[in-house]
């Protein structure tokens, strides 16, 4: 397969009919390429099966609410779209991508009410989002770049105009031989990774970042939901910076990350520990039951 995603064979789904991979274009003047108007939806299916697929499918129309339009198709249409393109395609374990979008259309400024939304849906073969950190634990940079406020733009929803600090934040961190990048939130907490929530481990329980001003991720509430059930307490509130010093496992949660040791963010290290070990089995082991 071509290292270029625009070079590919395949199907993808575009605005309900099969489109071939390399025909699948939208117009230069689409408004969301100018001014972000897009929002997505990053999913994972396991032997032909979309994990949690209509709680993405539900999560794409309420962040395009949340930027000012709507989906023109209903949650129950796009589950019968992403099982028709992963079919197309003849594949079974995929990363899904759904995207919806203004495109261009009568108004060419920041305000676009009367252009059309537009929505495609892509699937194909991915490996693990850090390689072989899942086995020795990733590396991770501090960005300068901090998750904004919920004041100034709407942080809860998956829209692609607030993952631009985040391709920033990343290719500083690559370029300093890390695999990703931990940010702080406007407030100096700990928030995220570029596209991963984080967990933290000390004595015992379990503490993550309370999501007030970035996107509560389903694999997040997935995990949360696994360590409750083995009695595991969790602890979700606001985490300092220097709170890092005494943790003593870290990973990463989202559908391209899964579950992701931490061995290291910027001067502090952490162990690839049981309990870690263990949250990754048992997700990898739901994902697929």
């Amino acid at each position: 397969m071509s290292a270029s995603y625009d070079d590919r064979d395949g199907l993808i789904w575009m605005d309900g009919r099969m489109v071939n991979w390399r025909d699948a274009n939208v117009h230069i003047l689409s408004h969301a390429l100018h001014y972000a108007s897009s929002v997505f939806e990053g999913e994972r299916a396991y032997g032909g099966k979309i994990f949690k697929s209509r709680e993405h499918s539900e999560r794409l129309r309420r962040s395009a609410q949340m930027v000012d339009f709507e989906v023109p198709w209903s949650v129950d249409e796009l589950e019968w779209a992403k099982e028709q393109v992963l079919r197309a395609n003849r594949l079974q374990d995929a990363y899904v991508r759904a995207v919806a979008w203004r495109g261009a259309g009568p108004d060419m400024g920041v305000a676009s009410a009367r252009n059309p939304v537009h929505v495609a849906i892509a699937v194909w073969e991915w490996g693990a989002y850090y390689g072989d950190a899942k086995m020795k634990g990733a590396k991770l940079d501090i960005s300068k770049w901090k998750r904004p406020s919920p004041e100034t733009i709407p942080s809860h929803a998956k829209a692609s105009g607030l993952y631009m600090i985040c391709t920033m934040a990343k290719h500083a961190a690559e370029a300093k031989g890390c695999s990703d990048a931990l940010m702080l939130d406007y407030r100096g907490y700990v928030a995220e990774a570029t596209g991963a929530n984080i967990f933290f481990v000390k004595d015992g329980e379990v503490h993550t970042p309370l999501p007030d001003c970035f996107l509560d991720g389903i694999t997040r509430q997935t995990v949360i939901g696994m360590l409750k059930d083995r009695q595991i307490k969790v602890h979700e509130r606001h985490i300092m910076p220097e709170e890092l010093e005494d943790f003593e496992q870290c990973w990463l949660t989202g559908t391209a990350a899964e579950v992701t040791p931490v061995g290291q963010i910027g001067d502090y290290r952490f162990e690839v520990g049981e309990l870690t070990r263990t949250i990754a089995e048992d997700y990898e082991k739901l994902v697929r039951s």
